[in-house]
This record gives structure tokens, sequence and C-alpha cells, in this order.
């Protein structure tokens, strides 16, 4: 009676049927996927195999390519339709998504890792974006403190002072997610721009010690780079053996000696001190030296 009266009053009433559907959509598409590599990878009689064009592979990304397109296209072209198609349309959208994102290691490495180590970048995507639609659809977005609920509200509001807080807000918080994001906090920035303290405590603390603002701030101070090392492996060590536990029950390899000896290799890989930055480089103009003006050379006369 409790999930019926949720479901009712947070995602009916709002408005965010398609979201949902989207995101059931989603989830359901990566279980299926997943399922079905696993059984083609134990070469199942029963089940289907690879499919393929002659000799080439047809990746399952490209299905999800596919229907993400068509149900793009049918969103645009429908969006003043009944709840029920354009809800139908979110879910087949979100099933397609999940086939490309699962395969987002081939598109980023631009090669098939999908069995290897890197086949990893494939679920932190997915799981990326499973947070941020979940978060969407629980009614959280980047100016949930403003109480503005839609942003049709925001276009409709006539007033000035309370738009210029907003987009106050907007920019600050995007200028603090640039900041965690550039010291290495990718689910903190991530998180942050819905729920903005986040922001401030990861804007406040040391960076990761290889990222982008450890190379710019920390180059010259190897006191805070030392600090940004210990704490890095002593806060990352637990979450990555947890990571990589999920990772392997879901890509097919759960053992617990490979989630510690992946741990510490992860750890010795990824924790390193980032390059200081590059010393300005400074360009000493030599003062240009007129030519002596000479004396025009005696022309031959025939």
């Amino acid at each position: 009676m409790h999930v019926r009266q949720w479901w009712e009053d947070v995602v009916v009433a709002h408005g965010r049927l398609p979201l949902a559907c989207l995101l059931l959509g989603f989830i359901i598409g990566f279980l299926l996927i997943r399922i079905s590599v696993r059984l083609i990878r134990k070469q199942v009689r029963w089940w289907p195999g690879n499919v393929r064009a002659g000799d080439v592979h047809i990746h399952h990304m490209v299905f999800g390519v596919i229907l993400v397109l068509g149900s793009g296209m049918g969103l645009v072209a429908l969006y003043q339709s009944s709840d029920g198609v354009i809800s139908a349309l979110a879910a087949v959208f979100g099933l397609g998504a999940a086939l490309v994102l699962d395969e987002f290691a081939l598109i980023y490495y631009l090669r098939d890792v999908y069995w290897e180590e890197q086949g990893r970048t494939s679920v932190d995507a997915v799981f990326v974006a499973l947070a941020v639609t979940g978060l969407l659809l629980l009614g959280f977005h980047p100016l949930w403190l403003l109480d503005i609920g839609d942003v049709r509200d925001l276009r409709s509001e006539p007033n000035v002072p309370e738009r210029l807080l907003t987009i106050a807000f907007a920019l600050m918080n995007l200028l603090l997610a640039a900041v965690v994001i550039a010291k290495g906090k990718i689910w903190t920035g991530l998180f942050g721009m819905f729920f903005p303290p986040l922001l401030f405590i990861g804007a406040l603390r040391l960076s990761r010690p290889g990222a982008p603002w450890a190379r710019w701030r920390y180059g010259s101070r190897s006191g805070l780079m030392r600090r940004a090392m210990r704490r890095e492996r002593r806060y990352r060590r637990p979450m990555i053996r947890a990571k990589i536990f999920v990772q392997d029950l879901l890509a097919g390899k759960p053992d617990a000696a490979h989630v510690l000896r992946a741990t510490e290799e992860e750890l010795t890989r990824t924790i390193v001190p980032a390059p200081p930055a590059p010393p300005p480089t400074h360009i000493h103009l030599l003062p240009v030296r007129k030519h002596e003006e000479r004396p025009p050379e005696p022309v031959d006369s025939q």
C-alpha cells in the first residue's frame, strides 16, 4: 500500500511516469544483455550466439543506437501524445541506452575490451546513468534547494530578484562542481550537483594526487602531495574493493583473491602523483638592429 501511494504521489502526480519507464527499461535492458553475454561466453547450446553479418560481429551497441534514435525521434515527434505513448517510447529509449552504455568501453577505447580490465569502464558508465536517473526520479535536481520543482516554473516566475538568485545559485553550483571534478572527485561532483553541501566539502578537501588540481597546485608542494597520496590509499582501498567485487559479479568473474589482487593493482596504477605543471615559458625579444644603409653600388657603364 505504501509503495502504491508513493508511486501515485511522487511519480505519477509529478509527471515522472516516462522517467520511471526509462529507468525500468534501462535496468531490464542491462540485466538482459549481461545475462545474454554470459550465456554466449559459456557457449550454452540452446542460447543464440553472437549476431554476425558475414564475418563481421554486430555488437549489441549497434542495436542500442537504433533503438535510441528511433525512440528519440518518436519522443520529439509525439511529445504531445498520451502518457502511455510517451512512457512506452521512454522505456524503449532506456533499453537502447542500456545496450549502448554496456559497451561504453568499446566506444571509449575504440577496441573490444568487454572482458578485459578496461571493460569495467562500461559498468562505471551504467552506474552513473542509474544514479542520475534515480535522483531525477526521486525529485532531486540541481536547483531543488530553491524549491523550484519544474523548469517551467522558473520561466513563468515574474519575480526578477528570485530569478537572479536562481541564476547565481546555479552558477555557483557549476563553479564548485568544476573545482571538485578538477580535484578528481567525479562522484562527489556528480552528486554534489543535487546536494550542494557535498560540493563545499569536496572543494575544501585535498585533491586526489593524480588529478589536474594536484598538477597545478601540488607540483612544488611535496608535503601536500604526500598527504594526498596517504589519504587516497586509506580511503580508496575499501571503496575499490567493493567496486571491483560488484563489477566482477556483473562481468562474470567474482573471486575474492582476484578482488584483493585487483584492488592493490588499481591502487598502484591509479594513485600516482601528478606531474608538476610545466614552468611558464618566457619569450625574450631581442632588440632588432636596424640594417646599416649602404651606399648604392656603382653601376658599370658600357
